[in-house]
């Protein structure tokens, strides 16, 4: 229950926070929300690289590009591409050129990465028709391929809870508390942060919830003195009354969720208008921005941060009730309903995780791996997710996998040695 900080009545934008089960009172009037925004954009497209593209990257340096110039070179391969074009002052990364994928065919042979600056000076259908042109120019027979988001909301006045992990509820298996690790990296960079100053729920192939003090990383980075301007830049969207929001003295914590763009594809594959029925269909982040506001309050729901059982804490009461996605596009969140369409992992599928394991034994068994090892690096796989849930399908989790794993491994070398 919401109580005015005046008068202890009920009201819908009330800062006291009643707790119904201790009758505790939570008084949150000194939380200041300085905005949610879209902190980063991935956009993927399919089609055939134009010869002349590659032969540009190569030249590695400066190099012109879409009338304009570009830092030009080879990337990791765990980028999953091999080449990049930099503008940082526009604010554009295109990745170009799928190692998995021959070049002289149509495939995923470019991404484009969006910087938070480049995604605030527009609106989403101008943010489009940039990367559609940078697209043109760079391939041919174009189509998008999905999009991946990062919602992020900045605030002052309050700080993880020490018992986080505890109280926060979710589905995701995976949890880690980078509180104890100074060395991290982050969207490329190494950033140094202290005890208790980042955590992540959720992994990257899915939907994760990032908790980390914005100040500090933003320092470690070189852009404090952006991040500020952009928070004393306005008021509070949340409160009006309140046009001193940001205290540059007081640090800033963000609470990011981020979507990776198969999740995203789930999402346009099961929700739909709730009106016509019509499937949202999304392809584009300019189609996905009227969803943004729906997508971080599902994010709110599959992540909760809890202060009893079946109690949501005060703040994130506040967050789910009170914040909206700051973007110059009409809000569909009212009028859709939002679901996942998940793809199963029967028949085909099922049978290729059971030949995959197979054999992935036999190679084990020869390199003399043991069961832990095997069992770490498999879920290291990109296609983890599939084998986890084809075997939850027969309802057996991680732990069960585990012990199969070590079985196989096991009765193959008992019966056939190692040197097979």
């Amino acid at each position: 229950m919401r109580l005015d900080g005046l008068t202890a009545e009920p009201s819908k934008f009330g800062r006291l926070f009643l707790d119904p089960k201790t009758a505790r009172i939570n008084d949150l009037s000194s939380v200041r929300l300085l905005g949610c925004r879209v902190d980063t954009v991935r956009q993927l497209y399919r089609g055939m690289l134009r010869p002349e593209i590659v032969s540009l990257v190569e030249q590695g340096d400066i190099v012109e590009f879409a009338g304009h110039q570009w830092h030009a070179g080879r990337v990791g391969r765990d980028s999953g591409y091999q080449y990049k074009l930099q503008n940082a002052d526009l604010g554009f990364v295109l990745l170009l050129k799928n190692f998995n994928v021959k070049i002289d065919v149509i495939g995923a042979h470019m991404k484009i990465e969006v910087s938070p600056h480049a995604i605030q000076s527009c609106t989403p259908e101008v943010l489009q028709e940039w990367m559609d042109r940078f697209t043109k120019e760079a391939m041919q027979h174009v189509e998008p391929n999905q999009c991946a988001v990062h919602l992020a909301l900045d605030v002052q006045g309050w700080n993880p809870p020490a018992d986080l992990i505890d109280r926060l509820q979710c589905r995701a298996r995976t949890r880690r508390d980078l509180s104890g690790i100074k060395e991290v990296h982050y969207d490329g960079e190494a950033v140094s942060y202290g005890r208790g100053q980042s955590f992540l729920f959720g992994s990257a192939s899915g939907i994760q919830l990032a908790i980390y003090n914005k100040s500090l990383q933003a320092w470690s980075i070189d852009k404090l003195d952006y991040w500020r301007s952009v928070w004393s830049g306005m008021d509070n969207p949340f409160d009006s009354e309140d046009d001193q929001n940001y205290d540059p003295e007081a640090p800033v914590w963000r609470i990011e969720l981020r979507y990776h763009h198969s999740i995203i594809q789930q999402f346009a594959d099961g929700s739909a208008d709730m009106d016509t029925g019509a499937m949202i269909d999304n392809r584009t982040f300019a189609e996905l921005a009227g969803h943004l506001d729906g997508l971080f309050q599902y994010g709110l729901e599959s992540f909760r941060l809890c202060s009893s059982k079946g109690v949501l804490d005060a703040f994130w009461t506040l967050m789910r009730q009170d914040v909206k996605v700051s973007i110059p596009a009409e809000s569909l969140a009212g009028r859709t309903h939002y679901k996942r369409h998940f793809k199963t992992s029967q028949g085909f599928t099922g049978k290729n995780v059971e030949l995959f394991l197979g054999n992935f034994i036999s190679l084990l068994a020869r390199e003399r791996v043991g069961a832990e090892k095997a069992f770490a690096s498999l879920r290291e796989w990109v296609c983890w997710p599939v084998i986890r849930d084809h075997y939850a399908a027969k309802e057996k989790g991680e732990r069960d996998i585990y012990k199969h794993i070590q079985k196989l491994l096991t009765e193959r070398t008992i019966r056939w040695g190692r040197a097979v």
